[in-house]
């Protein structure tokens, strides 16, 4: 077994929930931000072919690092074995969102 963490990052995104794999994961230099190394997608090489992970292969293809505003993150696991990276409708949420202060506006 590798000695090497894998981390699971659930977080929001355009109303879609997203949960990927990476193996480095730190407070971003970028103040608010998660900063996600090095994401893993499965190698499988099988006839059954997951869509929302096409989409995210395609959407982060060529993303050596990406920053993650710290609000939008769910949860942070550090796991053993890497899953599937996955998109899901956010609508289905069951986590309440941070709240964000209500500024009065001057009329």
């Amino acid at each position: 077994m590798s000695n090497k963490p894998i981390f699971r990052i659930l977080f929001v995104n355009k109303g879609n929930n997203y949960e990927i794999y990476a193996k480095n994961v730190q407070q971003g230099f970028l103040y608010g931000f998660i900063e996600v190394e090095e994401i893993l997608f499965s190698n499988r090489s099988s006839l059954v072919v997951d869509p929302s992970e096409e989409k995210l292969k395609s959407e982060f293809e060529g993303v050596k690092r990406t920053q993650i505003p710290m609000h939008s993150i769910i949860r942070v696991d550090e796991v053993e074995k890497q899953g599937t990276a996955k998109i899901s409708d956010a609508s289905k949420n069951v986590v309440t969102p941070f709240p964000l202060p209500n500024i009065p506006t001057k009329n």
